[in-house]
């Protein structure tokens, strides 16, 4: 029998080698995820789903001739497509954003910039805020959302040392992320400038920065909404006429479209009128399928529908703020909290838009309202999110119980239960009666 060589030993244990590295690789594929990543995934992709059950409702009533089914077909596509990529970013090490988030930010805004290129920006609603490219519109400032997040919490992260100066908080933050809400603001979309200025203080507040320092950056936003509201004729008559909620005097100018709202969620009582039956959709509400399509929620499912959409956003948040809270790098815990600020406070102001507690922002209800733009941003976001829970640290076992030197002195000279057993008992002859 030939012996064997050094080369056919080198060759086995290279082969080896392989074999256990490709089962380590594989482990980790398949490796337990925790708890906070399927509670972010399943309320994602629930309420992805319940958002297109409702397009498809909310659209369905054409009288233009249109295929009903056109519009939950183009926010398909982009469900199609967005949720396989969060997925993929899921698997992206929490390094890997950290290093994309300057060239990610440059390129939404440079992408933003393109409304305002003729030919390619849409106007609509008296907003520059679109673009139409190969037959698909987007609405580039929804990507400023997530790479802004990204971009707060890398700079924030590299200063975590110098946050105590209001000077290294400020510089670049100030600058570079006044010049990408002003980008915003030359479109005139107010509530969508109000989100990133939200994503803002929430990535400050995370970051630890003194709250004093929040003074000056709140006392200057409220200036500019005020002075971007009541420059308006049409905002200042919107937020005017939240102070009289009963009166239907506006009912023709301003307050059209927030009255028909209200009017669908009562008409659903509790238990709705039944998917598919609303009235309001039938052109009496504006943009049914967009920003006030959790009136028809409510018009079509009743209390109970609002109660489940207000559950879900509820159960996403509480697995964000898990990752927040468990995790040991500052820049997962800025850019988490810049981002579930950004969801959850955009669902609450839609909610409260429907509702008359707010005046009409044009703000999307994330997840469910059309728009494949807005549906495709929070899906990334909700991609980096996971991402961020599988970074947590894993959970330590209680170390057993430590005893004293005496008591393990006495353990080791007491013996055991089945040591016990198994000892011969000395038969005792006197004990047998005679």
């Amino acid at each position: 029998m030939p012996r064997a060589t050094p080369a056919d030993t080198d060759a086995e244990s290279a082969h080896a080698r392989r074999g256990l590295a490709a089962r380590v690789s594989l482990g980790r594929v398949f490796a337990p995820v925790p708890s906070e990543f399927l509670l972010i995934a399943s309320t994602t992709l629930l309420l992805t789903g319940f958002g297109l059950v409702m397009v498809l409702s909310a659209t369905s009533a054409t009288n233009s001739g249109q295929d009903p089914f056109d519009h939950v077909v183009k926010q398909g596509i982009f469900a199609v497509i967005g949720i396989p990529l969060m997925f993929v970013m899921s698997r992206f090490p929490v390094s890997f954003y950290r290093k994309v988030a300057w060239p990610a930010l440059i390129g939404a805004t440079v992408f933003q910039l393109l409304v305002f290129v003729p030919g390619l920006g849409v106007s609509s609603y008296g907003n520059q805020n679109w673009v139409q490219i190969a037959g698909f519109q987007f609405q580039p400032s929804e990507f400023l959302k997530v790479t802004l997040a990204l971009w707060l919490g890398a700079v924030l992260y590299r200063k975590r040392d110098l946050l105590r100066s209001w000077s290294h908080v400020f510089i670049p933050v100030v600058p570079v992320g006044g010049l990408v809400i002003a980008t915003v603001l030359a479109g005139g979309d107010l509530g969508t400038a109000m989100v990133l200025f939200l994503i803002v203080l929430a990535a400050l507040f995370f970051s630890g920065v003194r709250l004093r320092i929040f003074i000056l950056p709140l006392l200057v936003a409220v200036v500019a909404v005020a002075g971007f509201a009541f420059t308006s004729d049409n905002r200042r008559e919107r937020i005017l006429s939240l102070f009289t909620p009963d009166s239907a005097d506006c009912y023709l100018t301003t307050c059209y479209q927030s009255l028909h709202g209200v009017w669908g969620l009562a008409s659903g009582g509790v238990f709705g009128l039944g998917l598919g039956n609303s009235k309001e959709k039938y052109d009496w509400l504006p943009a049914a399928a967009n920003d006030y399509i959790f009136a028809i929620v409510g018009e079509e499912l009743g209390l109970i529908g609002c109660l489940v959409v207000l559950v879900l956003f509820a159960l996403f948040a509480v697995g964000a703020f898990h990752v927040i809270r468990k995790t040991d790098d500052s820049f997962v815990r800025i850019v988490a909290g810049g981002i579930t600020v950004w969801i959850v406070g955009q669902a609450l102001i839609n909610v409260g838009v429907v509702l008359r507690v707010f005046p009409v922002l044009g703000v999307p209800l994330p997840f469910m309202s059309q728009g494949g733009t807005s549906l495709l941003s929070v899906l990334l976001a909700s991609g980096v999110l996971l991402a961020f829970a599988r970074s947590l640290p894993a959970r330590q076992e209680p170390a057993p119980p430590r005893t004293s030197r005496s008591s393990r002195a006495s353990n080791r000279s007491r013996p055991s239960r089945a040591e016990a057993s198994s000892t011969p008992v000395p038969f005792d002859h006197a004990r047998i009666p005679g």
